[in-house]
């Protein structure tokens, strides 16, 4: 198992809570309340908050390179398996997540008629949310912010493909160089044409100066990666300036920095790290559950018949809580029991 990074963790928490805070400032009479009593803050949630996504590009790509050494030395069998560990890790915990976001629109649909709550599923758009392709298809999602799910998984397929083709040689540097191309191509094509926001090339930008930051991490000339990687987001950031880029570009120049300094012994106080930890590894159950939360927390303001400002922020402030309480809980009965489900299952098949 691998030891949990503070730096890691506190980036997890960061981006998680505001992403909650970006669906929360989006969505029902709660966010329209609290709007009046918070103008700036809610504007800002509802125009910047969902930035914190490359956060969590930067970072998918950083710890896929962990994951992603064995499969880079093996076969073809190798490679597919550790994209199915994958899927499996993603999708086995979304499917229970999307159950809880299908019973709470059923239970709210009474309460409050808003667009945002989801109408109740076919089985073409069940079926497309199981197998991660809603976007590709262009299903209706049935919770916010799904999309990022099946992009996760293409992220890490397309990753894991160019780490193993690059590494046939036995030698990193061709591996290194697949990575920096596609990731140019993505920076200075892909994602500068919405058309392509279905598809992980439009995000590979993003993703890849995260498995760059992986290497420079490691490596004895820091400096130089952090004067390349640096040098190449400035050249796509002259050509067509995105804040989305430069926020990811700064994320992955930051862990390089923060991972030299945690090799370099400088630990955070165990009063602080503990919590970060806990709250970084219930950071993919608050993205899954917080939806239900908010849908719920939005029909049971419009129920009581809240109509001051304080309300809607306590309201809103209640729900957030909810979801992080929530989330812990899943971690801990749902995500994690099924995680190691999916270890012994596929540990006990590859000694067979």
């Amino acid at each position: 198992m691998l030891t949990r990074q503070t730096h890691i963790d506190a980036l997890k928490c960061i981006g998680s809570q505001l992403i909650v805070l970006h669906h929360f400032s989006a969505y029902g009479p709660l966010a329209d309340a609290a709007a009046l009593a918070a103008p700036a803050l809610m504007g800002w949630l509802y125009d910047y908050a969902r930035m914190a996504v490359q956060i969590f590009l930067v970072l998918g790509g950083y710890l896929a390179m962990q994951g992603l050494q064995p499969a880079m030395r093996g076969d073809a069998d190798d490679l597919g398996r550790a994209v199915l560990l994958r899927y499996l890790r993603l999708a086995l915990p979304f499917g229970v997540a999307m159950l809880l976001a299908v019973a709470a629109a059923a239970m709210v649909r009474s309460w409050l008629n808003a667009d945002f709550i989801p109408a109740a599923p076919g089985w073409g758009q069940a079926l497309a949310h199981l197998f991660l392709l809603h976007d590709v298809v262009d299903a209706e999602a049935l919770s916010a912010g799904v999309w990022y799910v099946a992009i996760d998984l293409q992220l890490y397929a397309l990753l894991a493909l160019l780490l193993w083709l690059g590494q046939r040689s036995a030698r990193p540097a061709p591996a290194l160089w697949l990575v920096a191309g596609l990731m140019l191509a993505s920076l200075l094509h892909f994602n500068r044409d919405a058309g392509w926001d279905d598809w992980a090339p439009y995000f590979f930008g993003s993703y890849a100066l995260g498995a760059l930051a992986w290497w420079a991490a490691r490596s004895p000339h820091a400096l130089r990666w952090l004067g390349l990687l640096a040098g190449l987001g400035a050249l796509a950031l002259l050509l067509d300036w995105r804040t989305r880029i430069a926020l990811a570009l700064g994320v992955a120049l930051l862990l390089i920095v923060l991972a030299r300094r945690a090799d370099a012994g400088n630990a955070l106080p165990t009063a602080i790290a503990r919590p970060l930890h806990a709250l970084g590894r219930t950071s993919y159950a608050l993205f899954l559950v917080h939806f239900p939360v908010l849908m719920l927390g939005n029909a049971l303001y419009a129920r009581t018949g809240g109509d001051q400002a304080g309300e809607a922020v306590a309201a809103l402030v209640l729900s957030v809580l909810a979801s992080v309480a929530l989330a812990f809980v899943f971690e801990r009965r749902i995500e994690a029991p099924l995680s190691r489900w999916i270890s012994q299952r596929f540990s006990s098949k590859r000694r067979a």
